[in-house]
């Protein structure tokens, strides 16, 4: 996933930035329907009309760049936090139905839920602190006139 940028300010080696791309794919994003699929500032949270990334290459204010997320981190990152929730909800409900007793079904299944959306939590927690993790979700900064293959490839 990619996108083209616009640097607002360069200061203590971050750079601001405001996406200068308003979609791409089947052109259908703004429209009813549209899956916004290529929307990079909303990638990983809310929409912003700008942000901020580590300065990893020598910018100056006025200059385009290109931002990219790995592939696959996106979904990776939807997986993690809602299927991990969703598997860990039922399982958490089926482990507390298999403990109730006659009549008690729903409120052990209740809580069983609980626990565990509340293990799904946690786990989301510590993956979030994890260096690896991380890293895999990065956004990257190049110039505009780089090719981001062979960025990655020189990797």
């Amino acid at each position: 996933m990619q996108a083209r940028a616009q640097v607002l300010r360069v200061e203590g080696g971050q750079v601001w930035l405001k996406v200068a791309d308003v979609g791409g794919g089947c052109g259908r994003c703004d429209e009813p329907g549209g899956c916004r699929s290529l929307q990079i500032t909303q990638a990983f949270g809310a929409p912003k009309g700008e942000f901020v990334l580590p300065l990893s290459v020598p910018v100056q204010v006025g200059d385009r760049v290109l931002i990219t997320i790995p592939d696959g981190a996106p979904l990776s990152a939807a997986l993690a936090s809602y299927g991990l929730a969703t598997v860990l909800l039922v399982l958490g409900a089926a482990i507390g139905n298999g403990f109730a007793g006659s009549g008690e079904g729903d409120l052990f299944a209740l809580v069983g839920a609980g626990a565990g959306l509340a293990v799904a939590w946690v786990l989301n927690r510590l993956l979030a602190r994890s260096r690896n993790w991380r890293y895999r979700l990065r956004m990257e900064l190049a110039p505009a006139t780089a090719c981001v293959h062979t960025l990655q490839a020189s990797r």
